[in-house]
């Protein structure tokens, strides 16, 4: 396993982290904890370093599963990370009673990398005058937390001014192959770098999608390569060749994955990839982006839609069904974004709230038939069991809170 130093604590983490989204699940949908844990501990004895949760992830029950997991002197062995759930605070009281909560619910003392969930311009917003870093101010000088930090889905400009406002250690963005232009992006990356800042990668797979279900255009360019690697070698590969970054989360919840993990992670030098292969998989993106069905830039001029259609959102998603094929996965993603649970909102932004106005196709610099392509996107991405996707997507993110003190 290498290591890469966060800048502004000198922690060696490991280059690849464990993440606790998608764990391993018996039939009964509940976490198979003594597989999993047989998971965790296993990377763990095998140099993965860093350990990442949060208070929403398996219906609540990733942190528990922890508390029990690192037990036998393996949470002395881990930086342990989980985060501030944003879109249920409504106090400065509610961040405590959050953060105690979670200390009790993983069995420890301290989070060492707590993190303030899921960031955007609004949330960021929202949250500051709440005040969010004199919280962070007193439960690291308690020592609850040691360092503190943001994930992040939101826009460049967004990312910048919050990277800005308070003296973070690290931040988790969102980034691969396909996302170097999509919210942080390697712009933001780079910006997050030159402030010192330990960088946490999430979605380096795009949740699953550069691994699995790989368009057979796409696969004939990988196997032009020289050295032959698995899709999840080469996008884990591209991530690490960037210097900037310090650990690469996954969500591993195969064996085979854990060893093929490792394995990459043993020789995850930056600036590694020659030329050519840096060339090879930006082929392999341009590929991708011909397989996309709407030509949308997400340039946002089209909004804001007097109908509330979250029109680029929208489109974001449906490309990518097309481009990946996941129709499940799709559903789900579409779902989460438009459900309102991030802003503590109603749902909204559906596609099916057009009224076809045409205003956004006035204003669109591509000429794309907005109302005409919204149709398509309704058609399949929401359905007659839209509804219920949508309740369960926010149940799942509201379904367990503290009792002390928190009030709807």
């Amino acid at each position: 396993m290498l290591y890469r130093k966060v800048p502004n604590n000198e922690d060696e983490l490991s280059v690849l982290g464990f993440g606790c989204m998608r764990l391993p699940i018996k039939e009964d949908g509940t976490i198979d904890e003594k597989r999993a844990t047989k998971q965790v501990r296993y990377a763990i004895d095998h140099g993965v370093n860093y350990i990442d949760t949060a208070w929403p992830y398996h219906m609540g029950e990733s942190e528990p599963f922890l508390g029990h997991a690192l037990a036998d002197g393996y949470r002395e062995k881990v930086k342990l990370a989980t985060k501030l759930p944003s879109w249920l605070i409504k106090s400065r009281e509610d961040m405590d009673s959050f953060l105690n909560a979670q200390l009790e619910r993983l069995n420890t003392d301290h989070i060492d990398y707590y993190l303030v969930h899921g960031l955007a311009g609004e949330v960021w917003d929202k949250l500051e005058p709440l005040g969010v870093t004199d919280f962070l101010d007193k439960a690291k000088a308690d020592g609850r937390i040691v360092n503190a930090g943001f994930s992040f889905h939101g826009s460049i400009e967004d990312f910048k001014r919050i990277v800005d406002a308070y003296p973070w250690t690290f931040c988790q963005i969102q980034y691969n192959f396909m996302d170097e232009k999509h919210q942080a992006g390697t712009e933001g990356l780079k910006y997050a770098a030159s402030k010192n800042l330990g960088i946490i990668i999430m979605e380096p797979l795009l949740g699953g999608n550069l691994a699995n279900r790989v368009p057979s255009e796409v696969k004939e360019i990988w196997n032009e390569a020289s050295v032959k690697h698995t899709p999840a070698e080469w996008a884990f590969r591209w991530i690490w060749n960037h210097p900037e970054v310090t650990t690469v989360l996954s969500g591993m919840n195969e064996e085979v994955q854990i060893e093929e993990n490792l394995k990459i992670a043993d020789e995850a030098y930056p600036n590694s990839l020659t030329e050519a292969e840096l060339q090879l998989v930006n082929r392999v993106e341009q590929k991708y982006r011909q397989l996309i069905k709407i030509g949308c830039t997400g340039c946002q001029y089209c909004m804001p839609c007097p109908s509330g259609v979250n029109i680029p959102e929208c489109f974001d998603i449906y490309n990518n069904l097309h481009m990946f094929g996941n129709v499940d996965g799709s559903k789900f993603a579409y779902a989460m974004r438009m459900s309102g649970a991030f802003t503590d909102s109603e749902p909204g932004g559906f596609a099916s709230l057009c009224t076809e106005c045409g205003q956004c196709m006035e204003k669109c610099p591509q000429s794309l038939k907005i109302p005409d392509l919204l149709k398509a996107v309704a058609e399949e991405l929401e359905g007659p069991d839209f509804e219920q996707r949508l309740a369960m997507v926010r149940q799942s993110l509201r379904k367990t809170k503290p009792q002390n003190n928190i009030q709807d």
